[in-house]
This record gives structure tokens, C-alpha cells and sequence, in this order.
């Protein structure tokens, strides 16, 4: 029998996610099927116990239900209740468990780029969603100073909250001096925003920030997988400075959502080549 899998979101039909993993079941000669499902949130509880009934074998939750859906699930994970949010469903005899592979799926794009975080001072821009997957994974991971920079400094400190004080600091973006301390201390930089995806959005961005402030060996990755190459990547690498798109979180963060699912071995490059087609 077909294991049927998915992804919920809304709207959901530009996810690559799709793609990835229907190449991944090509890969390893599985028989599976990953469709993506536009749920609004107010039909989000009768389709899981719909795609219950049916004996779905896991999901994915994407934008905007990432937060929305917890309380309808039967129980969420440590790594889920510590980001604050769920993106990776799995079946339950009482319906659905949620966990969450965004921190792991960061953790591992960096390592496959070389980037090491252990004893690292991090600048997170952003105090959302994947900011909160990104400190707690970073933070998990090691590394010595966490700084956010956001234009609602009130958010950034609640995310911060839970690390000690000498670890920490929030950074309101229009404060120029406290961004090029920040930015001077930085071993890596991380775009958690959705700035990227506009283009008066993304140049607004690279204008506010110091990046000439930054030392050489530094990293930036930006979150943003569409486009490939954003206008922060393309300033950094004209700079010198080492650079990591977000195919490689995506993938990863999907190969971990996988291996939870199907208990095999994701195929990541076959999963990467089918998000390099898609996106061109």
C-alpha cells in the first residue's frame, strides 16, 4: 500500500518540499507519495483526523500553521515546546505528535559548509519563528555569545529569556552603535527574517548593516532559499566573507523529518538536486 505523506500549509503550493522528498522515495525505490495540502486554519483539526482516517504516514506544517496547530496535537517533543513550534508531524494512536527539524536542519547545513558554531559569538537578525529554531539550535550546539537583532527589541528579549545574561543580548536594527559591536564580535551571522524575499526589503536590510565591521573569517547564512544567491549573500561574498544559502537547511531539516518518518536513511543528495531543479 502507498504510504501517503504531506505537507500543510496555506497557501502551500510553493513548497519544494514535494519535490524532495517524492525524489527520495524515487532514490530508494519506496512506494510513497507526498502531496502538498492547503488547509486554512480553521479546517486545520478535521483534516489531520481526515488524513488520520487515512493512515498517513507523517506531515510537514509550514507557514502559518507552525504555531497554530499545537494545540490540536496529542503531545509535542522537547525540541518542539523549546522552539515554541512544530513542522514535522508523526502518527499517534490518538492522533498526531509534533516535533520540530528546523535548529537540527540549520546545525546540519552548517557543519556540511564547514561553519562551526561551538565557542562562536552568533548575530541572529530576526526574533520570529526560525530566529527562535535558530538560537535554540545554535545555543544547543555551543556556541558562547547569542546576540538578536530586531526592530521589536520587546520580542528579541523574550526569545532570549531563557539563556543566562552574560550569554545574551538583544539589538534594536536602528541602533547603529550597538549593530557594529555586534557585528565585530561576530563569528556568524544568521538571516532569520523574511526580508530576502522582497527586493526593497532585502536592500533595506544590507544598507542597515555593518558588514565591513565583520572579521574576515566570518560566516553569514541566510535562511532565504528563494532567491538562491539574496542581496545580503551577494554583499558578504563581495566582501570576502564565507557564505551559506538555504537549500541546505531545507533539505536537511526535510532529511531529518524522514528519517523520523520512515526510520531509513534520507538520501540527501538526491533530495538537494530535485530543490536545485526546482528552483532553476
Amino acid at each position: 500500500m502507498t504510504a501517503l505523506l504531506g505537507v500543510l500549509g496555506h497557501p502551500v503550493a510553493h513548497s519544494l518540499s514535494p519535490a524532495m522528498h517524492s525524489a527520495a522515495f524515487d532514490a530508494l525505490g519506496l512506494d510513497a507519495a507526498y502531496v502538498a495540502i492547503d488547509v486554512p486554519v480553521g479546517r486545520l483539526a478535521r483534516t489531520l483526523a481526515e488524513l488520520r482516517r487515512l493512515d498517513a504516514r507523517g506531515l510537514n506544517v509550514t507557514m502559518p500553521l507552525k504555531e497554530a496547530i499545537v494545540p490540536l496535537l496529542v503531545a509535542i517533543d522537547d525540541e518542539a515546546s523549546a522552539i515554541g513550534a512544530v513542522n514535522t508531524l508523526l502518527p499517534d494512536p490518538q492522533g498526531w505528535r509534533g516535533t520540530n527539524t528546523d535548529a537540527e536542519g540549520l546545525l546540519r547545513s552548517l557543519e556540511e559548509s564547514g561553519v562551526g558554531v561551538e565557542g562562536a559569538s552568533v548575530v541572529v537578525l530576526g526574533a520570529g519563528g526560525a530566529a527562535r529554531a535558530a538560537v535554540h539550535g545554535l545555543t544547543r550546539a555551543g556556541a558562547a555569545e547569542m546576540t538578536v537583532v530586531a526592530r521589536r527589541v520587546a520580542q528579541a528579549d523574550v526569545l532570549l529569556q531563557h539563556l543566562g545574561p552574560a550569554r545574551r543580548r538583544a539589538v534594536d536594527l536602528a541602533d547603529e552603535s550597538s549593530l557594529v559591536r555586534a557585528f565585530e564580535r561576530a563569528d556568524l551571522v544568521v538571516q532569520a527574517t523574511g526580508a530576502s524575499l522582497q527586493a526593497d526589503a532585502a536592500r533595506d536590510l544590507v544598507e542597515r548593516l555593518p558588514l565591513a565591521c565583520m572579521p574576515a573569517t566570518a560566516a553569514i547564512i541566510d535562511l532565504v532559499y528563494r532567491p538562491r544567491c539574496t542581496a545580503l549573500l551577494e554583499q558578504a561574498s563581495a566582501r570576502g566573507l564565507r557564505t551559506v544559502d538555504g537549500i541546505g537547511m531545507l533539505v536537511h531539516q526535510g532529511a531529518h523529518a524522514f528519517e523520523q518518518w520512515l526510520g531509513r536513511r534520507p538520501p540527501t543528495a538526491a533530495m538537494r538536486a530535485a530543490v536545485e531543479r526546482a528552483l532553476g
